[in-house]
């Protein structure tokens, strides 16, 4: 059973979907007992750093959910849902992240004719052996949306890569902790064999 954590932060019933697509036994919650007996945990999210953090501290999901990844099971965090994996956010100075994994959140530096946010497809450099791209050619495209993106505390944990006015970290993989920058429930056949993966990975 896979679980999506709901923290009030948006975006559960377009993962929700495409993981039953996919045939997968699927439940949302915010229950700490469920999610800690899950076979994988998911954590999506769309909106801001600071207020998702508040949330995960007011259901006392921010300790769940290191209680996930302490004990093994697969988590994946998708788009905001992944930036809280990590250290801190610029979007939100002073509010530390889950520390899950080592990194920041750094705004997409502003450029001439560069629109920010960032939405819409980019092709992504997968790093050889990621187990999240398995099946996936070099290049494949994803779709974005964003304003801030991950800088990641080493290049060891980097699944893949892309330029949007700087190299941008668009996925991560160490040991049974992933997550995508992009919206894998969003990028059509590609996001899908992207999910499949990870409902299939082996930590």
């Amino acid at each position: 059973m896979i679980a999506i954590v709901d923290y009030d932060a948006g975006n559960l019933k377009s993962v929700e979907k495409a993981l039953k697509l996919l045939g997968e036994e699927v439940t949302v919650t915010r229950e700490s007992s469920v999610l800690l007996s899950a076979d994988r945990v998911i954590l999506p999210g769309v909106g801001a750093f600071g207020e998702a953090m508040a949330n995960l501290r007011k259901f006392g999901l921010d300790e769940t959910l290191r209680q996930v990844a302490a004990q093994g099971t697969p988590l994946m965090g998708i788009c905001l849902g992944m930036q809280l994996l990590f250290e801190s956010s610029e979007e939100t100075p002073g509010v530390e992240g889950l520390k899950i994994l080592p990194g920041k959140i750094l705004r997409i530096p502003a450029a001439p004719g560069l629109k920010i946010p960032h939405m819409g497809w980019n092709s992504i450099h997968i790093t050889p052996g990621s187990r999240l791209f398995a099946g996936l050619p070099e290049g494949a495209y994803v779709y974005f949306v964003h304003s801030y993106y991950l800088k990641a505390g080493t290049e060891d944990i980097v699944a893949a890569s892309t330029e949007y006015g700087t190299h941008i970290h668009a996925a991560v993989e160490s040991k049974n902790v992933c997550g995508c920058q992009f919206h894998p429930e969003k990028s059509s056949s590609v996001g899908l064999q992207i999910l499949k993966n990870f409902a299939s990975m082996e930590v």
